[in-house]
């Protein structure tokens, strides 16, 4: 007899209080707050931890630069501007992601063109790239996104053709490789967010730019500190205040910078983690009728920031949507104490900035530069697609282990078992 389900008065697979937070928080990671706190003269602690982090993160991805910031989003628009993006020309970008993705590329008054992305790790799809290219277009901007690599050997093949430089989203894959190289070392620049749900996490909100590129760097240098000249430690002796473009105050601050500095020394520890956590998963939920779970491609080595699952109702023989099983299963889990969820809920280019043409107001940046881009939703149906049809198992990461990670499986079986009835409720 199968198990009564929680929708239905039943006990829950996952106990209350059995799921442990990201991020870990250790002694070592308090340790490194309170020596910024006991510093004598705090205010230095700006500079030493900022540039500590950005020689750590630089050494250990193998680039030259690194530039700690305040946000990823502040990551990607360094990224931007580093490589030179001038207002009117277009960067291709995937129709799904966050959308801060395109935020960055707006913040310089440029155009973002989105493509749809490809359905087996729901990435960019390198195969309608070229169609977009047009005279403005000027660069790629692949996201690796659930922490799986993009084909990036197709992507910098096309970049190459077209003469247009590449740079990487790796907000959600920390410690992700793609044939043997970090996502992130690709590109001419590359942004990364240390947002504290990420899987090198500040605690709070971050972010890391990072290129090889000495003029990439110094163009970005200028964008992060109000468009000023600025030696750390010396700026009252040395600052000009003169200001030699348009920058931002992107710095990030000292204590979330301590923080990821000590989370660093154990991240490809946790990555390990993660990846031992979802290949249980894959192994025992591909076994379960109507679910899929997510694909590896040859030469990648993702890091799962996010753990994707799939409904098919026509493996089951259901005639409903998958949008629908999708729902009322994840309603049923939830019950069970399995936190599931969605996190975009349209793709990008749907999205009312893009559908209204906001941005800076009166269409611009697309009026002002006499853009005819368009985006129509019907234009990346896998992007709407994967939207409806998947949903997100959380809480993945480290500390949990195998042992919810069976809990999972077992309340997947539970509901899965019992999928007329889960249909059935209201």
């Amino acid at each position: 007899m199968q198990d009564k389900l929680a929708i239905h008065g039943g006990p829950r697979t996952v106990p209350h209080g059995f799921i442990q937070p990201w991020p870990q928080v250790t002694d070592a990671d308090r340790a490194a707050i309170a020596e910024v706190l006991a510093a004598e003269k705090i205010t230095e602690q700006q500079r030493i931890q900022s540039e500590g982090l950005a020689q750590e993160w630089a050494a250990y991805m193998g680039v030259r630069y690194c530039i700690p910031v305040n946000s990823g989003t502040a990551a990607l628009h360094l990224c931007v501007a580093g490589i030179g993006i001038e207002p009117g020309d277009e960067v291709i970008i995937p129709a799904f992601t966050f959308w801060a993705t395109a935020a960055a590329v707006l913040h310089h008054n440029a155009i973002p063109v989105f493509v749809d992305i490809e359905p087996v790790t729901y990435c960019i799809d390198p195969g309608q790239i070229e169609a977009k290219i047009t005279a403005r277009t000027r660069a790629i901007l692949p996201v690796h996104i659930h922490g799986m690599p993009a084909d990036m050997d197709a992507i910098l093949a096309i970049a190459k053709k077209h003469n247009l430089k590449v740079i990487e989203d790796v907000a959600q894959a920390h410690g992700a490789r793609y044939k043997g190289r970090y996502c992130g070392a690709f590109g001419e620049a590359a942004g990364y967010s240390t947002q504290a749900s990420k899987t090198l996490s500040s605690g709070c909100q971050g972010g890391l730019f990072t290129t090889d590129d000495e003029q990439i760097y110094r163009r970005a240098a200028l964008l992060q500190y109000f468009g000023e000249i600025v030696v750390p430690g010396r700026e009252r002796e040395e600052q000009e205040y003169n200001a030699y473009g348009l920058g931002w105050m992107y710095r990030g601050d000292m204590f979330s910078q301590a923080f990821i500095r000590s989370q660093l020394k154990r991240l490809d520890e946790n990555n390990a983690l993660r990846v031992r956590n979802c290949d249980y998963l894959s192994k025992h939920l591909n076994e379960i009728d109507g679910i899929e779970t997510p694909v590896v491609p040859a030469g990648c080595e993702p890091v799962y920031y996010n753990y994707v699952i799939g409904f098919d109702p026509g493996a089951l023989g259901l005639d409903v949507s998958a949008q629908t099983l999708r729902e009322k299963v994840q309603a049923a889990l939830r019950a069970e104490g399995v936190p599931t969820g969605q996190w975009q809920r349209l793709p990008v280019p749907s999205q009312e900035i893009f559908q209204n043409r906001i941005g800076y107001g009166k269409g611009c940046p697309w009026h002002c530069n006499q853009s005819t881009v368009e985006y129509r939703t019907e234009d990346y149906p896998k992007a709407v697609e994967f939207i409806n049809s998947h949903c997100y198992l959380f809480d993945v990461n480290p500390p949990n282990d195998l042992e919810l990670m069976r809990l999972y499986v077992a309340a997947l079986r539970k509901v899965m078992g019992q999928v007329d009835a889960v249909l059935a409720v209201s």
